[in-house]
């Protein structure tokens, strides 16, 4: 089970988190392209690492308003994502909004900005 809340009330309750090095918030299904998975796969980088640094809050490339962006997603239940580069090729982790059917968020994917 996890110990994160669906959404949260305070950008400090997050930033505290963040500090910890505590998941944020759940991941749902995980899922990635074919060619995101031939980049980790060429470049021996484990796909869990980049899910890990999102789930935690370390949003990695993106600029301050975007980062930003992703913090009021987890106080309003919205999309999350990040950016991370692999071998100098950026790649998109992103995290669907919080269902209003189930409350939680259904699916993570992996996959590269042109995939988008």
């Amino acid at each position: 089970m996890h110990d994160y809340p669906l959404t949260y009330k305070h950008l400090k309750d997050i930033e505290l988190r963040r500090l910890v090095g505590k998941p944020l918030f759940g991941l749902g299904r995980l899922v990635a392209t074919p060619r995101a998975l031939e980049l980790l796969t060429t470049a021996q980088c484990r796909p869990m690492r980049l899910l890990q640094r999102h789930q935690c809050g370390d949003w990695g490339e993106l600029c301050p308003a975007d980062k930003a962006a992703n913090d009021q997603a987890l106080l309003n239940g919205g999309r999350v994502l990040s950016l991370y580069r692999v071998d100098d090729i950026r790649l998109y982790v992103i995290t669907e909004a919080v269902n209003d059917a189930t409350g939680q968020r259904d699916s993570t994917c992996i996959l590269l900005p042109s995939e988008y």
